[in-house]
């Protein structure tokens, strides 16, 4: 696709987007600088991925009307960590949110958002853990639990109400770290740090459908993140997990503070001379040397 094209493509992504999110998504992936980029990035797993993001964003409501540059950029993390994104799986889900504009609209954009089942799943690529655990306490089951030692009493299950979660990891060292948070100060954490998971101060989006996987998942992330060993994907995961991602054109790298799409207009999500530049990059030599974290 020639740069003034993709250009036009990626500038109108926004204002199509009510109009079939799915082949907006699709029109963008067509080109032959994002065929060649995820290319690198998954070599023959490329195209089954793709089409993966066509599929997901053409089975899932939330995702109509996003803008598709960021749900393509979301993938990409997903393709970095070599993770799928089909939401029953459990390893990355793409979720929406709203956005709100210098000017004081709101465009609805994608962020990237890690399952519990995709942490576990890079811990262990590590080849550093023994075992990994985290998951819901129900009342009866855990007594005396002391913060600075990480000690407790087990007990026995009384009822299915669920008064905290846990997580627990061994290395292959010897070395054990065991986590607690009680329901409370989860939803606290979920209210303060979770754009996606909270309106209103009542859970949404994935925090609404699977709140315990997400809950898990915060466990896990914060007892990794302090206490464990992190490779390069789980420090990538750690990073990159639920904050929007797009491409810099000016680092060449995926990022979190997108230079060329931050102030957009709801109806211009993305200023055409920009995006020549966005799509000047994909296009160049300089395309190889993008960081795959």
């Amino acid at each position: 696709m020639a740069s003034s094209s993709l250009a036009k493509t990626v500038s109108g992504a926004v204002a199509q987007s009510g109009n079939g999110a799915g082949k907006m998504v699709k029109s963008l992936l067509n080109s032959d600088s994002m065929k060649h980029r995820f290319g690198e990035v998954m070599g023959a797993k490329a195209p089954q991925f793709m089409s993966s993001i066509v599929n997901l964003v053409n089975s899932s409501q939330p995702l109509q009307g996003v803008d598709g540059m960021s749900v393509i950029s979301s993938a990409m993390v997903a393709a970095t960590l070599d993770l799928p994104i089909d939401p029953n799986l459990g390893y990355m889900y793409i979720v929406p949110f709203n956005e709100k504009q210098a000017n004081g609209s709101y465009i609805k954009r994608a962020q990237p958002q890690m399952g519990y089942k995709g942490y576990i799943q890079l811990a262990l690529r590590s080849g550093q853990y023994k075992a990994i655990e985290a998951g819901p306490v129900y009342e009866g089951e855990m007594t005396n639990w002391d913060r600075f030692t990480g000690h407790y009493e087990r007990g026995e299950k009384i009822s299915d109400k669920v008064v905290g979660y846990f997580g627990h990891f061994e290395l292959i060292n010897g070395f054990e770290k065991t986590v607690y948070w009680t329901a409370e100060e989860m939803d606290a954490h979920r209210v303060k740090f979770s754009k996606s998971g909270n309106y209103n101060g009542k859970p949404s989006g994935t925090w609404k459908s699977n709140y315990e996987a997400m809950a898990t998942k915060t466990v896990i992330r914060n007892m990794l993140s302090k206490w464990g060993i992190l490779s390069i994907e789980m420090q990538d995961a750690v990073v990159k997990d639920e904050r929007p991602q797009v491409y810099d054109a000016e680092t060449g790298e995926l990022s979190d503070d997108p230079k060329w799409a931050g102030n957009a207009a709801e109806e211009d999500a993305v200023d055409p001379g920009i995006a020549a530049k966005a799509d000047a990059f994909f296009n160049s030599q300089e395309a190889g040397e993008v960081s795959n974290g």
